[in-house]
């Protein structure tokens, strides 16, 4: 049987059923996705928007619900889209290097696991600043580049279950302080700390018989070592325009 190639966005629509299915290849998106939203704050003025960039099927949604944003999704995968857009968010056909958004129109930027999906990095930081008007909110997570990172992704969690196979292409992985560094040609003074699955919820989730899995599972749990799967968050310079 052949392979596809590694990172193939067309897996994601092989796997359209996973996007909520409990215990399901997708598990610990949700709760990356639910560590994203304890940073995203209330919306601070009406009509605020919230850009979920690379939002898949729409994972961040019941976290942010109540913060009164306008919720934008943009992903390249339409059968992601369809999936967001029952949760509330607006889908919007994209790409993340070329955003389809004018200047300063997103008060909050989200972007969660995508950035190790992106070949080019600098483009997609520069978007992701560009669309985030002066004073806003940019708050990510993925996987860095290191070996322990790249065991734990690829090696292991392939083997396990823990991750598709070939969802991932770790010449992708991006290093902290290089992502530090674009965020900060653009404005954005990002810090970063890292992130692990709750031990018992991994556990829970590798071996629950099929059929008996009930959210939440485990959650994410901020940790000193970036070496696996980190967390950035930071404000674009400037005053936000009254």
């Amino acid at each position: 049987m052949r392979l596809p190639p590694r990172n193939d966005p067309r897996q994601y629509d092989d796997l359209a059923g996973e996007w909520w299915r409990p215990g399901g290849s997708f598990e610990l998106l949700h709760w990356l996705a639910a560590a994203r939203g304890v940073l995203v704050p209330p919306a601070g003025r009406p009509g605020a928007v919230l850009l979920d960039a690379g939002c898949g099927g729409g994972l961040l949604a019941p976290h942010v619900r109540r913060l009164g944003y306008r919720h934008v999704g943009v992903d390249l995968r339409r059968s992601g889209l369809e999936q967001a857009a029952t949760r509330g968010v607006t889908p919007v056909t994209g790409d993340v290097t070329a955003l389809p958004l004018a200047d300063g129109a997103a008060d909050v930027v989200v972007a969660g696991e995508i950035l190790e999906h992106v070949a080019d990095l600098p483009a997609a930081v520069a978007e992701l600043c560009r669309v985030l008007r002066p004073g806003g909110l940019l708050v990510l997570d993925t996987v860095n580049d290191t070996r322990v990172s790249r065991f734990v992704t690829v090696t292991l969690g392939e083997r396990i279950g823990a991750a598709p196979i070939g969802i991932h292409d770790p010449d992708l992985f991006v290093d902290p302080g290089e992502l530090t560094a674009e965020c900060a040609k653009h404005g954005v003074r990002l810090r970063v700390r890292g992130l692990r699955p709750s031990t018992a919820g991994l556990l829970r989730w590798l071996f629950l018989p099929n059929g008996t899995h009930t959210r939440p599972l485990g959650r994410m749990i901020p940790t000193r070592s970036t070496a696996v799967v980190y967390q950035g968050k930071g404000r674009k310079q400037g005053e936000a325009s009254r």
